[in-house]
């Protein structure tokens, strides 16, 4: 009988430990998306963004749409800052999303590193925030997104957001530069 109230208070000791560990994990990721806020708050208006060195890039210069699962919206890229290092508070692209005033407003962020560099250093793949990058085949780079500007039902570091939507262009020739 002593040796099973023995068992029981030590199970009970390491759910509590277990439980104190992820609410100290959630608290620091928390803490990390807050620093990672702080830092890209400046860039609510694109012209922000252009002068720390983030801008659209050709060939890329679009409003990304999976119409059925959701969209992107518009990508400004530091390329200064395309390598193989991630740092939290300075993610390689700043994602700006169709406004209802025919705007744009701040989305996400997303980490971008070159998938041949990467691999040529590391066997496992990048992480930030606690997440694994994903491989983009067709633009040969990992990528994460993290919708920390605007809510994504389908999960923070989903790709696609289903509430994000892209204008039909009115002249399919020139894309939309945002404001």
């Amino acid at each position: 009988m002593k040796l099973k109230r023995k068992t029981l208070a030590i199970v009970g000791l390491i759910a509590i430990l277990a439980t104190l560990a992820v609410v100290g994990v959630q608290a620091a990721g928390r803490d990390d998306i807050a620093k990672v806020r702080e830092a890209t708050a400046q860039f609510d208006r694109t012209p922000a963004a252009r002068s720390a060195g983030y801008d659209l890039i050709p060939g890329l210069d679009y409003c990304f749409q999976n119409y059925g699962v959701g969209g992107m919206g518009y990508h400004f890229i530091n390329v200064g800052l395309l390598d193989t290092t991630v740092d939290l508070t300075h993610p390689e692209a700043i994602v700006y999303v169709p406004a209802p005033n025919g705007g744009v407003q701040l989305g996400a962020v997303e980490y971008v590193v070159p998938a041949a560099a990467w691999d040529a250093e590391n066997s496992e793949l990048p992480q930030v925030l606690g997440h694994s990058f994903h491989l983009n085949e067709s633009l040969g780079v990992y990528v994460l997104h993290a919708w920390i500007w605007k809510n994504n039902p389908s999960g923070m570091f989903e790709d696609w957001n289903p509430d994000v939507s892209c204008p039909v262009p009115v002249n399919w020739e020139v894309p939309f530069r945002g404001r």
